[in-house]
């Protein structure tokens, strides 16, 4: 089929996705296009769905669109180090039968589609090492759960993406595999721990892949790279063989954990989701489907939307709260029923102690004995009078089940809290991190880290919890949807707060966001 063909086939893809950049973004973008080698550009920025449609309609086969993301990966990511695992020829292998299927007239959701997978997700014959030395050999003899649907829907599995050790960072690097840079400025990280997945999005490795979440591992990759990425309702998307290497992968829940999708358009969230939802089989049995409300709205301008945009605790770059404001603008301008202000808001100086408490026992709950042992005398020798982060982190690692119980209990109140936000407002939009992208900082110990935040200095920890908190100490749905570019050229995201269990909702928030005002450009270079 001739190239323009194609071109007029696939809308929304390859040129079409620069014809949307801005004029100094399309300048910038020109000496690659101009430079690169590789043919059918077009495909590159599709979307899942806009896939899909190609493929089923036979525009281009499954085998060409993998070789086309093996070639991408092997020109391109050099520089980048996001797709670390590769699996190759067998991603080649389930492309062709992918296209025997396809000649069937099959129609399953993600037939054909190359996908990337975050390292932590067992996949048989591959390795999981959560970054660990220790690890970088450990094979799973079976796939995790999520991978097995996307597998069952057709997904062509690529590879496996990079990721800090122990998914403990907002940056990814590890002695296995080293650092992977962020596409708009390589000496900046990605974000973490989800890194490599945004990495490889931004870049144009695949439309779509597979993260996990506990302290803003899918939302701060997605912002710092300007992609998207929804981090579900706890519970939503089952965990079975997303775990530490050796760990038995067993059914089980987290109070704090999830996993999700992670995209470059809105609605391919909402495609993921579909197929990755739904309880464990071996827990619900074989069939049992959860149905999710549907969207509140299907109209930007019939949404409630309260903004928030500086936090009790730790400061907001001037340019993250500029690029709220500006939204804020364009939706009251669409209709949109927008405040800045609640009473109905619960403490979020205190919500930000209670997570610190709760993440940070499960911390402490893998320390060895002596080291356990130490942090409780140093935790015990605290002020009570000290409430600052650092000390409830410090409390949470040596929590004992009274105080945990108590904190749970604080954390019931807070989801009472936020479920009457939400009868008054469909939507809260907050920042996902403070900053955009910063620059690589592999000093150790993380604690000490400092980030600079308007020119001033700032407990890392701090600064890069407290928005993630927001979402996962109560445990709602949150998208994350790029909105905007700092005066620097890196991306900014908002992230956009629901109701529990209400996915939905923030996820077609995102994509109205993406129709009336913009959504994902590829990084200078990569179109």
């Amino acid at each position: 089929m001739s190239h323009a063909t194609r071109r007029d086939i696939v809308i929304g893809c390859g040129a079409s996705v620069v014809a949307a950049m801005a004029p100094a973004e399309r300048a910038r973008a020109a000496p690659a296009q101009q430079t690169a080698s590789m043919p059918d550009r077009e495909w590159d920025f599709c979307t899942a769905k806009e896939l899909v449609a190609a493929l089923r309609a036979r525009k281009i086969s499954a085998l060409e669109l993998t070789e086309r993301m093996i070639a991408r990966i092997e020109a391109l990511d050099r520089r980048i180090n996001a797709v670390v695992v590769r699996d190759f020829d067998r991603a080649r292998d389930a492309a062709r039968r992918a296209d025997v299927a396809l000649d069937r007239g099959e129609t399953r959701a993600l037939l054909g589609v190359p996908v990337t997978v975050k390292e932590s997700f067992n996949i048989a014959g591959l390795p999981t090492s959560w970054g660990f030395p220790r690890y970088a050999r450990f094979t799973p003899r079976q796939d995790a759960l999520v991978v097995a649907r996307a597998k069952s829907a057709g997904a062509i599995i690529l590879g496996k993406t990079n990721v800090p050790v122990a998914l403990s960072d907002w940056q990814t690097h590890n002695e296995i595999y080293g650092a992977t840079n962020n596409p708009w400025d390589l000496r900046r990280t990605p974000g973490g721990s989800s890194g490599g997945s945004a990495a490889a999005l931004a870049a144009g490795f695949g439309p779509l892949s597979l993260g996990s979440d506990l302290g803003g591992s899918l939302r701060a990759p997605a912002h710092y790279c300007g992609v998207y990425a929804h981090r579900p309702t706890p519970g939503l998307i089952p965990r079975r063989g997303h775990v530490p290497p050796g760990v038995p992968p067993l059914p089980r829940d987290s109070d704090l954990a999830v996993i999700g999708p992670m995209a470059r358009c809105a609605s391919d969230l909402g495609l993921a989701l579909d197929v990755l939802a739904g309880p464990d089989e071996e827990r619900a049995g074989v069939g049992y489907k959860l149905a999710l409300p549907e969207a509140r709205h299907r109209e930007l301008g019939r949404f409630r939307v309260l903004v928030i945009d500086t936090h009790p605790l730790t400061p907001t770059a001037s340019v993250v709260r500029a690029a709220l404001a500006r939204l804020s603008q364009r939706l009251a301008g669409a209709g949109v029923t927008l405040a800045h202000a609640s009473p109905l808001l619960p403490d979020l100086a205190e919500s930000a102690r209670v997570y610190m408490r709760l993440l940070y026992s499960l911390w402490g709950g893998e320390l060895p004995p002596r080291t356990y042992a130490q942090l409780r005398r140093t935790a015990a020798a605290l002020s009570p009078r000290d409430r600052s982060l650092a000390a409830e982190r410090m409390r949470g690692a040596v929590i004992d089940h009274r105080d945990w119980l108590a904190a749970d209990e604080a954390r019931l109140r807070l989801q009472r809290q936020w479920s009457e936000v939400f009868r008054e407002w469909d939507i809260v939009l907050c920042p996902a991190a403070p900053t955009p992208a910063f620059p690589h900082d592999r000093s150790t110990p993380i604690a000490s880290r400092r980030l600079d935040i308007d020119g001033k200095s700032w407990s890392y920890l701090d600064a890069q919890l407290a928005w993630a908190e927001l979402a996962t100490t109560p445990g709602l749905p949150a998208t994350v949807a790029p909105i905007d570019h700092a005066p620097s050229g890196l991306p900014i995201g908002a992230q956009i707060l629901g109701p529990y269990l209400e996915d939905r909702t923030t996820i077609a928030f995102a994509e109205l966001l993406e129709r009336e005002f913009g959504g994902f450009t590829p990084p200078p270079g990569y179109v």
